[in-house]
């Protein structure tokens, strides 16, 4: 059961850390991996480490619904840039893997304040805001599932 245990605690801590950057929860999935490594023998974590990786993966799945809206409108965008860029990551996602989501996440925020009215340079500079909540989501999700990943190596350090 423990090596069930560490198996599907590694793969979380993996696929969370993909999920960082894909379209998937990837906070939410590291942290289970964390939780799964120390139901095993293989790691044991404090609970002060627990609650206060399990906070900071709560506040930053909220934050990460928050922080592009927030770009957007810091850089005068609309609901349309909004969901346009929301559109648009999902559709980079699938046609070009990897640099997609990040091209279709801005190319989708610009088509979006287009199609809402805005002039082509108010619609750039929204589409740029919205790209820069983006990329800042990301970035704060890949340094947290990094930091679960690394306790976990630390537990485990010795272990095998």
């Amino acid at each position: 059961m423990d090596i069930l245990l560490l198996l599907a605690g590694i793969v979380c801590l993996l696929v969370g850390l993909a999920g960082a950057v894909l379209p998937l929860p990837g906070p939410p999935l590291s942290y289970a991996g964390l939780i799964l490594l120390h139901i095993s023998k293989f790691a044991e974590f404090s609970k002060p480490v627990l609650i206060t990786l399990g906070i900071f993966t709560a506040v930053i799945a909220v934050l990460d619904y928050y922080i592009p809206i927030w770009g957007t409108k810091k850089f005068g965008g609309t609901r349309y840039g909004a969901v346009g860029a929301t559109i648009g990551l999902l559709v980079g996602f699938f046609i070009l893997p990897g640099i997609g989501i990040f091209a279709g996440t801005f190319a989708g925020a610009l088509i979006g304040e287009l199609l809402g009215g805005f002039g082509a340079k108010d619609a750039f500079k929204s589409a740029l805001g919205s790209f820069v909540g983006f990329v800042t989501g990301i970035a704060m999700k890949v340094l947290l599932c990094l930091v679960m990943i690394g306790y976990a190596v630390a537990a485990m350090w010795g272990k095998f």
